[in-house]
C-alpha cells in the first residue's frame, strides 16, 4: 500500500510560476516510477511529466516541456514538480501517481499507474 499526498496548488497569475510536492509513504519509494497527470475542468486526465527511480530518466508532455521539471528526493521520499511560465491553459487538479510494477520504464498511460494521490487545485489566472 502507498500513500501519496500532494501540496502547493494556488492561484498565481499568467507567467508565474509554482511549485508542487507529493509526499509517499507506505512502500519503499526509491524502487518505481513517479508521476503527475493533470485533469482540467470537463477534459479527461493527462500526463504531464514523470521520473525513473533514480531520477536520471524522465518524460513530458509535450505542452509543458521547458517549463516544467520533475524532480524527485529518496531520501525524503517527495516528487516534485516545478512549474514555470504558467499559463491558462495549465489551470487543472494535478495529481500524483506511483507505478509500483516499473523502476525505469516511463508510462504515460493513467492505468498503468497503481495509487494516487487526491489533488492539488492549480489555478492560473490571465
Amino acid at each position: 500500500q502507498v500513500q501519496l499526498v500532494e501540496s502547493g496548488g494556488g492561484l498565481v497569475q499568467a507567467g508565474g510560476s509554482l511549485r508542487l510536492s507529493c509526499a509517499a509513504s507506505g512502500r519503499t519509494f526509491s524502487n518505481y516510477v513517479m508521476g503527475w497527470f493533470r485533469q482540467a475542468l470537463g477534459k479527461e486526465r493527462e500526463f504531464v511529466a514523470a521520473i525513473s527511480w533514480n531520477g536520471y530518466i524522465t518524460a513530458y508532455a509535450d505542452s509543458v516541456k521547458g517549463r516544467f521539471t520533475i524532480s524527485r528526493d529518496n531520501a525524503k521520499n517527495t516528487v516534485s514538480l516545478q512549474m514555470n511560465s504558467l499559463k491558462p491553459e495549465d489551470t487543472a487538479v494535478y495529481y500524483c501517481a506511483a507505478d509500483l510494477s516499473r523502476s525505469a520504464y516511463i508510462p504515460r498511460g493513467g492505468s498503468e499507474y497503481d495509487y494516487w494521490g487526491q489533488g492539488t487545485q492549480v489555478t492560473v489566472s490571465s
